[in-house]
């Protein structure tokens, strides 16, 4: 029987790309797109229904598709695109209930994939080198998309304990990268000059937007319950990835960085969010291993490519020469670390 499957947050880039990947299924007989805004894109022979999934109109939207297959795309990251951290929490969190109340009382429904996030780990100077999905955080996160995604997936776990007879798939990515995707970290690297932790380099994990969507795909239409940690292979040093960005860094002690992170944040040119800050200070990586072993999944794209396709994809390699970039760069340095007296000289 052709599966009707339900695709929440197709307004934006990756839910829009999915609900269109997953009509070509032979699989599937149908896909429904929720949102509250039209998408942004054309989402092909898949129906576009306008609701809030904060509103209990989701369950009569299920239950008069049948729906038998909802993933979840809708937990946003910014809360620029929301109107503010109020609004973002309420979305992810109210609208994640209110879409669980709605499958829960759905008969219909037999499959839940969640879109989460690496975040649920937090990021801190005690964080094991690699986070298996049994690990906990050393540090709660306690604000933001992280402290969103650590209580959406508690409630996700609520459900399943309630409804047993569906299989529940929660896939935490590491950042998606690509030529297309708009996020914190890639406006982060578009900067002219990228602030950075001074004395810090975080290990950085990425997946490809087009790896992301094809597992997203496999665990919609093939039965794969439980939690997988999911990202490219290999790491990359910030260090590394700036200067592939043809970008000079700005080395800053945490309190500076902090107040430059604020005055950014207002002016909505980077989302640097405290856990942000912290990411870009301490990094974090997750193991995989349960991605190839159970899922089966490979990605085309290791954490360098994605990096490499992004910075292709945006022309950010051709904004500066390396040797032009290395000069700024100690240039910057200087002017941070000279003494007081010899600046006041000069």
């Amino acid at each position: 029987m052709a599966r009707v499957v339900l695709v929440t947050g197709v307004s934006r880039h990756l839910g829009g790309r999915l609900a269109r990947i997953l009509q070509d299924d032979p699989r599937v007989g149908r896909v429904i797109g929720v949102d509250t805004v039209p998408p942004r894109s054309d989402l092909g022979a898949a129906e576009f229904v306008r609701a809030d999934i904060r509103n209990p109109i989701i369950a009569k939207v299920i239950a008069s598709a049948e729906v038998d297959t909802v993933v979840h795309m809708s937990v946003l990251a910014q809360p620029g695109s929301t109107g503010g951290r109020t609004i973002m929490k309420e979305v992810n969190v109210i609208g994640t209930m209110q879409l669980l109340a709605a499958c829960q009382k759905a008969p219909t429904v037999r499959k839940l994939v969640v879109k989460s996030s690496s975040t649920v780990y937090g990021a801190s100077p005690r964080d094991p080198a690699m986070f298996t999905e049994d690990m906990e955080p050393k540090v709660l996160p306690r604000s933001g998309f992280a402290k969103d995604s650590v209580e959406v997936e508690g409630y996700v776990r609520g459900f399943a304990r309630r409804r047993p007879d569906v299989a529940v798939t929660v896939l935490r990515f590491a950042n998606f990268l690509g030529p297309q995707m708009d996020s914190s970290m890639s406006s982060y690297f578009q900067l002219p000059v990228v602030p950075t932790v001074l004395g810090f380099d975080p290990r950085l994990q990425f997946i490809h937007a087009d790896d992301g969507l094809e597992v997203l795909r496999q665990t919609a239409v093939d039965s794969h319950p439980g939690t997988f940690n999911i990202a490219g292979d290999g790491v990359i040093l910030l260090s590394q990835a700036v200067h592939r960005a043809g970008r000079p860094t700005l080395p800053l002690v945490m309190p500076v960085l902090t107040m430059v992170g604020g005055l950014v944040r207002r002016a909505r040119v980077v989302d640097f969010s405290p856990e942000q800050l912290r990411f870009v200070s301490f990094g974090r990586g997750i193991d995989t291993t349960r991605m190839r072993t159970e899922l089966g999944f490979e990605p085309r794209y290791t954490t360098v490519e994605t990096f490499d396709d992004f910075v292709r994809g945006r022309h950010l390699n051709r904004t500066l020469p390396p040797a032009l970039v290395e000069t700024v760069e100690h240039q910057l340095t200087g002017l941070l670390t000279a003494p007081l007296g010899r600046r006041a000289d000069g």
